[in-house]
């Protein structure tokens, strides 16, 4: 690979376009006003809604885990509560024992860090570690004493053991519901890409998008547990026949199986397809990768090392000019910074410009709203309520959008304890997102990822042993039809990592030159194994080639 370093280009055409609001915009939406409205209200019963903020430090935790089985769901949740409250009750434990805003601004940026590499280690998925950093980095500057901590870590516990309570509860009307929506994902994948029937000129970015969609369906149904049942093995059916429209997009039927998916939607009966020969077998399979033994998560810390380097260090250095420039809350600076970083410099570059047009109009949105808001608490708590539904309904299409809400609530959530007046707020609010902004992508280039270049050779040569593993099965007379679909999704899975692994060493910035050539060629031999595997295992016609397309025409 060349050392030669050349900068990307940063973009700005097509930042701000919206898109299309996700398939389940409204669960989020409503789960978090569902997780929040009981305990604010009750508050405003009692007279106390300066203590909101601690209640919806566990409230908003029904954020997380939509797209999960429920079974995953229950642990996850659970340790975001965990996590939420852990984080709320070291920031109040700083609070407590000093004042020096310097220290809890650094206290703030090592915890921003942490809780972005935990995150993404994890694969949480939205919103991520923003909302932990928000909830965590506001609590180091609320006045605070020792003897004060039980009761509000035990106000927040509480909330979030609600927040759970309302993640789970779909689950008793419809408990396959988040693998039903991902099969069905997958099968609309697949038809956009048997739709190009492997020969337009945007086919290998459809191939893409139907191999991750097909790999996130897998590892959905095998995070749903163990025990199989009957709903189960008709989804993974339908998986296989994904899988089958992938590697043969030319014999696929996009009508056929855009149908499929049209008939996972509510509670009705799953579609059911003709077991093709070896599938029931090698389905049998799929419940024995439960078995195999995961890396523990401090394993697969080391890759986000750098983003870590760059959250803490953008976070620190943007709290610190805030203080610099006298504004009083610091933490919002500190938070801004902490929104932007992405997986590399040219995401981060499309946040920020999203996060500042986002918040400079959201706080003409709050100026317009903070004097109905002041009318009566409850008027406050409504405000909060609905502002909170729309940056959920809205953050989808555009996070820009979804900031526009979200600026307004973090402004109403201060007024909880006492009314403060606007002016002082929105000038604070757009000096710190400013800074917060500038500060944190400049954090973002100094603090360069050498490592991108290093994880695509890493994704490169397990892409290649996945490949040759799948070909010495191929190889055998008879191959166990376990192990050859067990290598088939290991390939699968290998490719979609190579695939994100690339796109993300493209859009950092000073980065050596990357081996594009043999990305290309890799995922062109993958793909054609896996449609060696599908075809072995009498999935798909034997007299096709799935795997030839006008791409291996290229020199």
């Amino acid at each position: 690979m060349s050392s030669a370093t050349t900068p990307r280009r940063l973009p700005l055409a097509g930042v701000l376009r919206l898109g299309r609001p996700s398939d389940i915009w409204f669960k989020p939406a409503l789960s978090v006003v569902a997780a929040v409205a009981p305990p604010n209200l009750i508050l405003l019963a009692l007279g106390r809604l300066d203590l909101a903020m601690y209640t919806m430090a566990g409230s908003l935790c029904a954020l997380y885990g939509h797209n999960r089985p429920y079974a995953a769901r229950a642990r996850i949740l659970a340790g975001v509560v965990l996590g939420m409250v852990g984080g709320l009750a070291l920031s109040l434990l700083a609070a407590s024992l000093t004042s020096d805003a310097v220290v809890l601004v650094t206290v703030g940026a090592l915890m921003a860090a942490a809780q972005k590499t935990a995150c993404d280690a994890t694969r949480l998925g939205p919103p991520g570690s923003v909302v932990l950093t928000f909830i965590s980095s506001a609590s180091l500057f609320v006045p605070q004493t020792l003897g004060q901590l039980p009761g509000h870590i035990g106000l927040a516990l509480a909330a979030g053991a609600w927040a759970w309570l309302v993640g789970m509860a779909p689950g008793l009307l419809r408990p396959h519901g988040p693998e039903r929506r991902a099969t069905a994902t997958a099968l609309n994948a697949a038809a956009a890409y048997a739709d190009t029937r492997g020969t337009s000129d945007g086919h290998a970015r459809a191939r893409a998008a139907s191999a991750a969609a097909i790999h996130a369906a897998w590892q959905s149904l095998l995070a749903a547990g163990a025990r199989p049942d009957h709903t189960r093995r008709a989804l993974e059916q339908l998986l296989v026949r994904a899988e089958v429209a992938l590697a043969a997009p030319a014999d696929a039927d996009p009508a056929r199986l855009r149908a499929w998916a049209r008939g996972l939607r509510g509670t009705g009966r799953i579609p059911r397809t003709a077991a093709p020969r070896d599938a029931a077998d090698e389905l049998l399979g799929v419940a024995a990768e439960l078995a195999h033994p995961r890396r523990p998560a401090w394993q697969r810390l080391a890759p986000f090392a750098p983003i870590a380097a760059r959250t803490a260090v953008g976070c620190a250095l943007a709290g610190y000019a805030s203080l610099a420039l006298g504004v009083g809350r610091p933490y919002w600076a500190l938070v801004t910074a902490a929104s932007l970083y992405q997986a590399n410099v040219t995401l981060t570059w499309n946040r920020g410009i999203q996060r500042v047009v986002g918040n400079l109009v959201g706080v003409l949105f709050f100026a317009a709203l903070a004097p109905l808001a002041h009318l009566h608490p409850a008027a406050l708590v409504v405000c909060c309520l609905a502002l909170n539904f729309g940056a959920e309904a809205l953050i989808g299409r555009n996070y820009w959008l979804g900031t526009v809400c979200v600026t307004p609530m973090a402004l109403l959530i201060t007024e909880f304890a006492r009314a403060q007046h606007p002016g002082q707020l929105i000038t604070e609010r757009v000096a710190d997102t400013l800074v917060g902004a500038l500060v944190g992508f400049a954090a973002a280039v100094a603090v360069t990822n050498r490592r991108a270049g290093d994880r695509l050779e890493q994704a490169l040569t397990a892409a290649d042993r996945a490949r040759e593993n799948a070909a010495r099965l191929l190889a055998e007379p008879h191959p166990a039809p376990r192990a050859l679909g067990s290598a088939r999704r290991t390939l699968a899975a290998a490719l979609v990592d190579l695939r994100a692994t690339a796109d993300a060493a493209a859009g950092e910035w000073w980065q050596r030159a990357l081996p594009e050539d043999r990305v290309v060629l890799t995922e062109q031999s993958g793909h054609r194994t896996l449609a060696a595997t599908v075809r072995a295992q009498g999935l798909a016609p034997q007299d096709h080639d799935p795997g030839r397309t006008t791409e291996d025409t290229r020199p």
